[in-house]
């Protein structure tokens, strides 16, 4: 297959960052190419270039046989590339068809040719084996069928390239595999994908190739088939990883936290569990069958209908957060943006916001003390920050959930829930988070870990529970669970 996209020697620089430096990358026409490396490597600027965000220092981009200069996003969409990101670019109060024209209608003197724009629409998801319902608000549709919209509307406008950015990170296993069906069938077309993932699983599944950029340099371009796991996580990290998943020495100790009878508004219904000192219980199950819900519950975010909580073997009413942080339980949230930090403050502001009752003070608060505090927290959690001052929203996705950590660390919390925590960061950071997870529980902290990626649960938990539509109906101790298991429930 001949390239339909190269770039040579592509350099990028920033104050203070060399972004990339002397990046080579091709892409072949059909093929589904993974651009992968840790946050930071240099995978959005590469992108930024390819779609006219950015123009490079030096290099050149060459388009079917012809070196181009891609001015801004709309000359892009006009040389036949376009990128759907993680965040949806859909206008949910329009229809489908309407999402689909928006901004470049068929039609003359002014007027929309609706009829032309259906027989357009039709025609292209019956070549590329599309479905949508064309007469549908686009709010009313699933993630994942908002995704096929805007892969639509980019082969509407006769895109060759279409750019994918986590296009998972929000999607069910069952979207997943709707996305990954579509995928296949515009290689199939002869359209080209570039793929951005976190997710290292997604690529062995659905890309032919993969370049890995680390420190704004191409360290490695290969055919999948060609790479192990190991190999690449090696090269996105740049060193030899002895374990992704770090051993667990300790066994869990006695019960720490008990939920008897949980039902909730008709979203849980009659929960009960048992989680132990030291341990690392994981919940799995699909979007939507509980298991945030049950976590808002432990943290008093939400009240149940029935049911009751025992911490240490003693009944508690956990009417509100700060209850359950004096009680010594802590939440990290899904949503680390919006729940879990305050973006615009700095790294030692938000350490140290649940942690105010315990910082020295005398009428106003010890600035100097919670600096130390803070700095302490940095160190131990290896978050890289220029310092304390800096602001939480300039560090990556893996450092700002390392300072969601930190604050609760801190307040030396006995029972920590963690609702994705390695949702949306790089190898290394997941890797890094691991490792303090383990540690914790070594502590003898409780650790109740959330998370839709099956591999991590099996890797790192001492039990699994498995929920589906507001019930436990599996539990499986370390040497009994399986893929295969929990995903037959």
């Amino acid at each position: 297959m001949e390239n339909i996209l190269e770039l040579f020697q592509i350099s990028k620089s920033f104050p203070g960052v060399q972004a990339l430096k002397d990046v080579d990358f091709f892409l072949k026409k059909g093929e589904v190419h993974a651009l992968v490396g840790e946050n930071g490597a240099g995978k959005s600027t590469l992108v930024k270039i390819i779609m006219g965000v950015h123009q490079p220092d030096s290099g050149k981009i060459v388009l079917e046989g012809k070196e181009v200069k891609i001015h801004d996003p709309n000359h892009a969409r006009s040389l036949g590339i376009s990128a759907i990101h993680q965040e949806l670019a859909v206008f949910p109060d329009l229809t489908v068809l309407e999402n689909l024209f928006i901004g470049w209608q068929p039609g003359k003197f002014g007027f929309v040719n609706w009829k032309r724009m259906r027989e357009m629409a039709e025609t292209k998801m019956k070549e590329v084996g599309i479905n949508l319902p064309l007469d549908e608000e686009v709010g009313n549709l699933s993630t994942a069928q908002q995704e096929l919209v805007q892969i639509l509307r980019a082969l509407l406008q006769n895109s060759k390239i279409i750019i994918m950015d986590e296009p998972t990170a929000s999607l069910t296993a069952d979207e997943t595999k709707v996305l990954f069906s579509t995928v296949r069938r515009l290689k199939n077309h002869g359209v080209s994908v570039i793929y951005i993932s976190h997710r290292l699983e997604e690529v062995f599944e659905i890309a032919d190739n993969v370049t890995i950029l680390r420190d704004g340099v191409k360290v490695l371009d290969k055919a999948v088939k060609d790479i192990t796991p190991s190999e690449l996580i090696e090269n996105m990290i740049g060193r030899k990883l002895e374990t992704y998943y770090p051993p667990k020495k300790a066994k869990p100790g006695e019960v720490m936290l008990e939920v008897k009878g949980i039902s909730f508004d008709g979203i849980l219904k009659n929960i009960s569990f048992k989680a132990h000192k030291g341990e690392i219980l994981g919940i799995s199950g699909l979007l939507g069958s509980g298991r945030s819900t049950l976590a808002k519950i432990i943290f008093g975010i939400l009240k149940p209908d029935d049911g009751s909580i025992y911490l240490e073997g003693k009944e508690v009413k956990i009417n509100d957060p700060m209850k359950a942080s004096m009680l010594g339980i802590a939440y990290i949230p899904e949503d680390r943006h919006r729940q879990g930090l305050i973006l615009p403050e700095t790294v030692r502001f938000n350490i140290s916001l649940p942690n105010l009752p315990v910082i020295p003070r005398k009428v106003l608060v010890d600035i100097a003390k919670e600096k130390e505090l803070s700095q302490e927290m940095v160190r131990r959690l290896d978050i890289r920050t220029p310092s304390v001052e800096f602001l939480t929203m300039n560090l990556s996705g893996g450092n700002q959930q390392k300072v969601v950590l930190a604050k609760w660390i801190l307040r030396n919390s006995k029972i920590l829930i963690m609702d994705e925590p390695t949702h949306g960061i790089d190898v290394g950071a997941k890797n890094a988070i691991y490792h303090l997870m383990v540690n914790l529980a070594e502590q003898g902290r409780t650790i109740i870990f959330i998370s839709s990626e099956l591999p991590e649960l099996l890797g790192m938990c001492d039990r699994i529970l498995v929920m589906r539509k507001g019930e436990i109906v599996g539990v499986f101790n370390r040497g009994e669970f399986s893929e295969d298991r929990i995903l037959a429930l």
